[in-house]
Order: C-alpha cells, then sequence, then structure tokens
C-alpha cells in the first residue's frame, strides 16, 4: 500500500498533468466518461468496511418507517440509465430564479452558501502551501452530482476518475447517502496527510452539493408543473 507521503505526491503529480493538458477531449469522449462514473457510482459499497459494526444511528429514533432512507437514482445494471442534464435546467439559470420567486430571496442566500463552500481554500494541500485546489474542489462537487445523475457538458469526468480514489469514493457515497454509516475508519482511510481542517471542507463540500442536487429535481419538477 502507498504510504501518506507517496499518496499526496501522486495526487499533487494528477492534478499537475490535468492541469497542463493541452488537447481536450471530445464531446463523444466526455460523455463516455460521464456514463462511465455515473454507472460506477452505483456500484460504490462500503466494501472492506462492511465488517465493522455501526452503531445505531441517533436520528433512528425520529423515523417512523425504518424502510426509510437513499435509494440511488437508477438500478444496478439497468440499461440506458437517466441523465438529468444540467444545460437544460442548472442552478445559476433556472433554480436560481424560481426559488426566488417561491420565496422571496431564498435564493441569494442558497447561492451565497453555495459558492462560499465551493470557494473557500487556503490555497495549502497539506503541508504543501501556494496550491491551486479549484480542480479538486470542483472534482468533488461534480462526483456528487454525478451519483445523482446530473451531467455537465462542459465537465471533463475523466478529472474525477483521475482524483478521487477508491477510498475517497466510499467515503463520499456513504457520507452523502448513508451518513448514518459512517465510521472513524473510513475518514482516516483517505487523504491520510490533510489536516482535518481540509477533511471537514471535504464533507462541507458534500454536503452543499447534495443539497444543490435535491433543489435542482425538485424545482424542475415544480418547472414541470407549472408549464
Amino acid at each position: 500500500m502507498m504510504d501518506s507521503v507517496s499518496e499526496l505526491e501522486a495526487l499533487m503529480d494528477r492534478m499537475k498533468r490535468l492541469q497542463e493538458e493541452e488537447e481536450e477531449a471530445s464531446q463523444e469522449e466526455m460523455a463516455t466518461r460521464f456514463e462511465k462514473e455515473k454507472e460506477e457510482s452505483l456500484l460504490v459499497t462500503s466494501g472492506a468496511f462492511e465488517d465493522e459494526i455501526v452503531p445505531v444511528s441517533n436520528v433512528s429514533r425520529f423515523v417512523s418507517d425504518p424502510a426509510f432512507g437513499y435509494q440511488d437514482f437508477a438500478r444496478r445494471g439497468e440499461d440506458n440509465l437517466p441523465t438529468f442534464r444540467a444545460q437544460e435546467f442548472s442552478w445559476n439559470d433556472h433554480g436560481f430564479s424560481l426559488v426566488n420567486r417561491l420565496y422571496s430571496d431564498i435564493g441569494h442566500m442558497l447561492d451565497e452558501k453555495f459558492r462560499t463552500v465551493s470557494n473557500l481554500t487556503y490555497y495549502n494541500m497539506a503541508t504543501h502551501e501556494d496550491i491551486d485546489t479549484t480542480m479538486l474542489r470542483r472534482a468533488l462537487f461534480n462526483y456528487v452530482h454525478c451519483m445523482f445523475g446530473i451531467k455537465y457538458d462542459d465537465y471533463d469526468y475523466g478529472e474525477v476518475n483521475q482524483l478521487l480514489e477508491r477510498s475517497l469514493k466510499v467515503f463520499i457515497k456513504t457520507v452523502t447517502c448513508y451518513p448514518e454509516r459512517t465510521t472513524r475508519r473510513m475518514y482516516d482511510s483517505y487523504w491520510r496527510q490533510f489536516r482535518h481542517s481540509e477533511k471537514v471542507h471535504v464533507n462541507l463540500l458534500l454536503m452543499e452539493a447534495r443539497m444543490q442536487a435535491e433543489l435542482l429535481y425538485a424545482l424542475r419538477a415544480i418547472t414541470h408543473y407549472m408549464t
């Protein structure tokens, strides 16, 4: 297994290579990469962590239906998985204005919250300083949306595959979809060289990405009803 220092250096090397790439992928290749990430996200499970005893969630006492919980947007192995195309309904172009119409000024508050978390950085990666982490933050946010079937045509999902290793994807899926199953071992298993504050930022990004994804589905449904 790669030690934490080598893991960090490998991640930084991948970021550097992606930033230096001059040849852009074709639209067909980008579409293929999205479909691959979307299908694989349905297969991401706790894996090696499933043998852990997860304590009963404190939230469970407030849930009257024990079967209530997250469900993937599509079934594993299903052909022609549905895709929510962001260029047809996005937060910036559609959701923001609609939610403001429904509840005055709430759109501005939500938008500020999304932007604050997405732009939050002190240009560090563990012990390294003056590092632009925009690419990494974007990959985290877009991977959550990919798990919900949301596609951005101008984003190369090859970056997700390059930057987010398997243990991190397990953590992302668990925190986003099954937070009550999250364990300390999952938290410790990825980005072992990073500060706790950086990992907390990851959690913030995941939660805001999930909220925006849920809003997009709800607001699109409202739009269809109104029209």
